[in-house]
């Protein structure tokens, strides 16, 4: 059974940085299509970033040039790393794995990240 624990939210002031982690436990980490979504209030969840098992990334045209996913296979940990943050990023943020073999996502609990002055 795959299970994910996200951390890294928290308060933040518009212009800083937070780096979020997600800890993969339970099947071949780097086989798996990783993934960061958010939701923000009486908002649907949305993509944030993917990265592929060969690295290969994918960004949602509003975190372009700001946030950067990546992962090491060695710890099974996805991290995402988040700069230039906006009061629009405000949302709840999920790590997302996508298997290899069903195409099932698994989801973690999430974590709040807050960006306000």
């Amino acid at each position: 059974q795959v299970q994910l624990v996200e951390s890294g939210g928290g308060l933040v002031q518009p212009g800083g940085s937070l780096r979020l982690s997600c800890q993969f436990f339970g099947s071949i980490f780097s086989t798996w299509i990783m993934g960061w979504y958010h939701q923000g209030p009486g908002k649907q969840r949305e993509l944030v970033a993917t990265i592929t098992s060969s690295g290969s990334t994918n960004y949602a045209d509003s975190v372009k040039g700001r946030f950067t996913i990546s992962r090491d296979n060695a710890k099974k940990t996805l991290y995402l790393q988040m700069t230039s943050l906006k009061p629009e990023d405000t949302a709840v943020y999920y790590c997302g794995a996508q298997s290899p073999a069903t195409g099932y996502h698994h989801w973690g609990q999430g974590t709040q990240v807050t960006v306000s002055s």
